[in-house]
């Protein structure tokens, strides 16, 4: 048996009142795929702008599986570029949709188990067609299941039932955070969570993902929203854009700290001159 990969082997760092793992993609999905199939659940989240001010803005529920969660990998070009540029500290790269990617390319066979829940049936066909899944299980919740108790105990049902080494939660923040911590709480849940967005449509095809120098130039957020400007405009300009106060009072607020810290530092006394004969 593997044993599983404990938090406090992975080292991490706060960011903007999140603490992130230090690992990349190859790093994220090895300690991943580390894990022993049969390990209690635990799940990954994958913060970015939008994230990180809704936890911000004190949204308590999204917080608390924020908290619980085995792995925060940062999946934003735009923090990194900030943290850089306001703390010169650079973290590391592990995007959701490059996560789903490295794991299909190097870690999941045709025969492991696979659980979704999210998608539809042209996802499960092109899942089958072009990873050759033998083992996968597929719930389309209704829209806004959320808010429906006994539709969320569905799906969390749904994954009791088909234990899984991967599964992917592809039902978008908050609701894939807050269903993986649900899914944990039953205590009988096996397998790895993994809430990454859209991924598993990037990595079909099904919907177009910027290209690598975009991505690269932290300019994936404009791509997508040449492409779809109704869908995206709130998400960019409501939904992430006050990332940067948030990181500008983070930036200030560490200056603050510091200088505070030379100013109470006790002064060494100068030992007096003494004038011999």
């Amino acid at each position: 048996m593997t044993p599983a990969v404990s938090t406090e082997d992975i080292p991490a760092d706060l960011v903007f009142g999140v603490r992130i793992a230090r690992l990349d993609v190859a790093g994220a999905a090895e300690a991943i795929a580390g894990r022993a199939p049969e390990a209690p659940f635990a799940y990954v989240v994958t913060p970015n702008a939008q994230h990180v001010v809704r936890l911000h803005r004190g949204d308590a529920p999204f917080r608390a599986a924020y908290d619980a969660a085995w792995l925060r990998l940062c999946d934003s070009q735009i923090m990194r570029l900030l943290v850089r540029l306001l703390f010169g500290r650079r973290l590391p790269s592990a995007p959701g949709s490059d996560l789903t990617a490295h794991l299909f390319a190097h870690q999941i066979t045709p025969d492991d188990p696979i659980t979704v829940i999210g998608g539809n049936d042209e996802l499960v066909r092109r899942l089958h067609a072009r990873f050759g899944l033998t083992r996968l299980a597929l719930h389309e919740p209704p829209m806004g299941f959320s808010a429906d108790p006994r539709e969320v105990e569905r799906c969390v049902r749904f994954v009791l039932d088909h234990p899984a080494r991967y599964v992917f939660l592809a039902v978008g923040a908050p609701q894939s955070e807050c269903l993986a911590l649900a899914i944990r709480d039953t205590g009988r849940a096996t397998g790895v969570g993994l809430c990454v967005g859209s991924s598993l449509l990037f990595v079909t095809g099904m919907v177009e993902r910027a290209p690598p120098l975009v991505r690269r130039l932290a300019l994936e957020w404009l791509f997508r929203l040449a492409l779809n400007p109704r869908g995206h405009a709130r998400r960019v300009f409501v939904d992430s854009l006050p990332l940067i106060g948030i990181a500008l009072s983070s930036w200030w607020a560490d200056r603050l700290g510091r200088t505070r810290s030379k100013t109470a530092r006790p002064k060494t006394a100068r030992p007096k001159t003494v004038l011999r004969p």
